[in-house]
């Protein structure tokens, strides 16, 4: 019989896996169970709200979760998770679906910790008992300025937590403009489990991205200002790139006819990003056939410095697709100038992209590189483990 090695303990992965059933958030939870497991822990993914979840279908909440279960469901089964999981409406008619509500319970009483990835979970007593609670933070910015304004709920949120971790690398730096008052916030990043990521050395002919043009909603007042949530502000401000380089751009975004006549008149591409993301395998494929990422940041990520980087990004690295992105102060974390470019201005874009065409091969192994030494799920999970002392 093989030896088998001791768990270093039950760990609940809590997160927005079946309440947003697209792919790119399906690898980020995969990214974390995955690590987990590798690092000898016993990880579980649970989610356990009184929110509907979205279905795509509709564009809309819906209170039945059986479409985005079996939708997401094949992924969790091909990695080895097809036993560890559950979803629990907490709300009323809400279903059960993987393991029973007893079970749920049960590992309740045992966990030894659970990572609350996104913020998503909202934490009952039930939770409270749960030894190790630990936030993982994937958008910096509202939740610092929330509790910065005293806003009651965040701050009962956070303080529910003994670990706060964040995606905003930067937060608390001198030259980080977001308030960081009454927590400790620790730094962390997206993980990838490179293997997922494997496939040909180079890609097609096309930078490409899959984003959201517009959003709603999440804009925020503070100090006097608006920090915006949106990206379509952001890539108006260089929307002539295509002209300026004979190479070819696409956004992976649903839009309207107007917008898309607008990227169209500018020399974009564009296709729905819906059916990219309807599964795993699409979204890989898209990523691995571009020939690198193109893509802007937030407002509320790049006009204060918070150090944010994307977990697509992550996946186009892995993928060994170089990538030129929006400074938010990440690259004073991580390496750039080959493979990996920020960018401030259209010059800068414009010095990326000659950059990656005058030697396209070596850019595409040090995106490579750089995913597997700074974003590899062994390297970042077990850093966040270790940190939070477990």
């Amino acid at each position: 019989m093989a030896d088998q090695r001791p768990s270093k303990g039950k760990i609940i992965v809590f997160g927005i896996l079946f309440w947003y059933p697209l792919a790119g958030v399906t690898c980020q939870f995969l990214h974390y169970l995955i690590g987990l497991q590798r690092l000898g822990y016993d990880p579980y993914y649970i989610e356990d709200s009184g929110r509907w979840i979205y279905d795509p279908r509709l564009n809309d909440l819906s209170p039945d979760a059986s479409w985005n279960i079996a939708a997401v469901l094949p992924a969790l089964q091909a990695h080895g998770f097809g036993e560890r999981w559950a979803f629990r409406g907490k709300y009323p008619e809400g279903q059960c679906y993987g393991m029973s509500e007893t079970q749920i319970e049960q590992l309740y009483r045992e966990a030894d910790a659970f990572l609350n990835v996104t913020g998503a979970q909202e934490i009952r007593d039930e939770h409270l008992a749960i030894k190790r609670r630990i936030f993982v933070e994937s958008d910096p910015f509202a939740s610092q300025v929330k509790v910065a304004k005293g806003d009651a709920g965040m701050i009962k949120t956070l303080a529910a937590h003994d670990t706060l971790f964040s995606f905003g690398e930067n937060l608390g730096a001198p030259d980080c403009d977001v308030p960081v008052e009454k927590f400790k916030w620790l730094p962390t990043r997206q993980p990838v489990a490179m293997e997922l990521w494997d496939g040909p050395p180079c890609g097609g002919d096309t930078f490409n991205t899959i984003t959201t043009w517009h959003n709603k909603g999440k804009n925020i007042e503070w100090r006097g200002n608006t920090w915006y949530w949106t990206k379509d502000r952001e890539f108006e401000k260089i929307l002539e790139l295509p002209q300026r380089r004979p190479v070819k751009f696409e956004l992976a975004a649903t839009v309207d006819d107007e917008v898309k006549a607008l990227l169209h008149r500018h020399g974009w591409r564009q296709t729905s990003s819906i059916g990219i993301s309807r599964d795993i395998d699409g979204y890989r494929n898209y990523i691995l056939q571009s020939r690198g990422e193109f893509t802007v940041a937030r407002d509320q990520y790049v006009r204060p410095n918070t150090g944010w980087f994307s977990d697509r990004t992550a996946c186009y690295l892995a993928a060994g697709r170089p990538v030129i992105t929006q400074e938010t102060g990440f690259s004073k974390f991580l390496p750039g100038g080959k493979g990996l470019f920020g960018f401030k201005t259209m010059d800068d874009i414009l010095r990326a992209v000659d950059a990656i065409e005058s030697d396209y091969a070596g850019n595409c192994r040090a995106a490579r590189d750089i995913a597997a030494e700074y974003f590899a799920t062994e390297k970042v999970v077990g850093s966040l483990m270790e940190r939070a002392g477990l």
